[in-house]
């Protein structure tokens, strides 16, 4: 019965680190970015720790290519997008996990 307090002891000190540094956190990752390409770098996009779209580029021979149709653009635009917002993540739960000190915390308690 008593082995638990042992791991309350250690949530209350985590969330207590948790809330002096959070915010800390959250601002770094509001200033990393994450890139990423598709179509061979055809397309290239940029996110914030956030998820957040801050950049697109895309490649002008692609608009030149008679093969390139619209849909197809759409989805090159989509999977880069999609691959820079995925490594963000991967980042944001890594800065979590180093925040808690590696204990899983129950959905909603993170970012």
């Amino acid at each position: 019965m008593f082995g638990n307090m042992g791991n309350l002891g250690k949530i209350m000190k985590i969330a207590s680190e948790m809330k002096t540094k959070m915010p800390e956190m959250q601002a770094k990752l509001e200033q990393e970015t994450h890139t990423a390409e598709s179509g061979g770098g055809a397309v290239r996009a940029t996110v914030n720790g956030k998820l957040m779209l801050v950049d697109v580029k895309i490649d002008p021979a692609v608009l030149q290519d008679e093969a390139t149709d619209v849909e197809m653009l759409e989805d090159l635009v989509k999977a880069a997008v999609s691959a820079a917002q995925s490594q963000a993540a991967h980042a944001a739960q890594a800065a979590m996990k180093e925040l808690t000190g590696g204990l899983d915390l129950p959905p909603g308690m993170g970012l």
